[in-house]
């Protein structure tokens, strides 16, 4: 069953708001003696430069967003971005970054009505969307940099869950979701380290999550992994071929589902 706020019931619960100061802080760490040239493999064509001034960006834009209270889609993206003109000062900004984004949040009450992309229209969509930008970001960069990043699991959870739920409303972004439809076929993503399991239902005008949940029963295919893992893999950081992660069932059903289902 769904939440409200289309979190998937049972998921377990995370303070986003804080949960995005942790996140920057631990990518700020990270930068420290870092090479701006950098190139960062899980996001083609893009140099470490690139990808703080993207997260930083995003956590300003939203914070605008929250400000304003928008009611219907943006018709423009501009922010004022205050970047630095030297590499030097990206980390400060980063921080900084994430600063404003608290500032937007106390100024904000979670349970306002706003207009979202997503199934939630409340103001906590974007907290919780601007949570996983940061974090997935965050691994980029350290895995750029040679480190070894972990993910902590509820923010896993919840990171699968928040991905799953609002996949289908990603059109306008992510066009090959529209070819993520079928008769009836089912594709289950389990944790194998506790909690955690979601119900993928295609149908012929579309996709979601089942409206049961993780009911019980057979699914056409099936996906197993670590909470972290099954995060990186819904978001295209790991292939489902790659170690800690199991695939069995309709070989057809998943390569239609990975095809499509980016980010």
């Amino acid at each position: 069953m769904m939440s409200p706020d289309g979190r998937a019931q049972g998921a377990t619960p995370v303070d986003h708001r804080a949960a995005i100061m942790v996140e920057t802080a631990r990518f700020v760490a990270a930068l420290e003696n870092a090479d701006s040239t950098t190139p960062v493999p899980s996001c083609p064509g893009w140099t470490l430069a690139d990808l703080v001034k993207h997260t930083g960006s995003v956590q300003r834009w939203f914070s605008a967003l929250l400000h304003a209270r928008v009611q219907e889609p943006p018709r423009t993206r501009d922010v004022d971005l205050r970047l630095p003109e030297q590499w030097e000062g990206y980390a400060d900004w980063l921080a900084d970054s994430a600063t404003v984004a608290a500032v937007a949040f106390a100024a904000t009450d979670p349970d306002l009505p706003m207009w979202a992309w997503g199934v939630d229209q409340h103001a906590r969509f974007w907290a919780r969307r601007m949570l996983f930008e940061t974090l997935l970001h965050r691994v980029d960069a350290e895995e750029a940099l040679g480190l070894r990043p972990t993910v902590d699991r509820p923010l896993a959870v919840d990171g699968v869950d928040e991905f799953l739920v609002n996949l289908p409303f990603a059109g306008s972004f992510a066009p090959g979701v529209a070819n993520l439809r079928g008769p009836d076929r089912t594709i289950r993503f389990r944790a194998t380290d506790g909690d955690g399991d979601w119900l993928v239902r295609l149908r012929p005008d579309g996709f979601g999550l089942d409206p049961s949940g993780a009911a019980a029963g057979s699914a056409e295919a099936t996906v197993r992994g670590t909470a972290a893992n099954l995060l990186l893999l819904v978001y295209g950081r790991l292939d489902r071929h790659a170690e800690g992660v199991e695939c069995e069932g309709d070989e057809d059903l998943l390569t239609l589902w990975f095809a499509n289902s980016a980010f």
